[in-house]
């Protein structure tokens, strides 16, 4: 097949094709993307056979192609199905490491000074800015700045100790 022929097969069929591909189920990217692996197969294989004989043959291969990408997705969402989620899964022991560690930082929390304790939520809970805990409680960033210095070393050497 000539270079020219292969041009006018493909200019000639690559939409039914597609549309083929389409009323089979597939969405409309997915049927060009089949009618367009359907007609680079046939330029690699370069049959030496008349272009009226060809057609049946890209319907063939259009079919085939469509026919083992539904069976690979179907594979596919089968496997997802069934694994577990991703970072989901904890064990028991790592379950109770949370545990203890929450407990910890609670505690922690409620024996952290009323002031340092108010920073702290602010800029952790609500996530504001520390020029805007400033604002809020009418304090400078500074002061916000040592108190959350502050809090932080409290809280990481009760939990650390504890």
């Amino acid at each position: 097949m000539t270079s020219a022929e292969f041009k006018i097969l493909f200019d000639e069929h690559f939409s039914e094709i597609r549309r083929y591909i389409f009323y089979k189920g597939a969405s409309e990217d997915e049927a060009t993307d089949i009618a367009q692996a359907v007609f680079v197969k046939l330029w690699e294989k370069k049959p030496n056979t008349k272009p009226k004989e060809i057609i049946g043959l890209l319907y063939k291969m259009a079919s085939d192609i469509f026919i083992s990408k539904y069976r690979h997705d179907k594979v596919v969402a089968n496997y997802a199905a069934k694994a577990p989620p991703p970072d989901t899964y904890q064990s028991p022991e790592d379950e109770l490491e949370y545990k203890e560690l929450n407990q910890k930082y609670e505690t922690a929390l409620k024996k952290l000074p009323d002031k340092q304790r108010e920073v702290f939520l602010l800029s952790r809970m609500e996530e504001l800015k520390y020029y805007e805990i400033a604002e809020r409680l009418e304090l400078s960033v500074k002061a916000v700045e040592k108190r959350m210095k502050n809090a932080l070393q409290f809280l990481r050497e009760a939990i650390l100790v504890t």
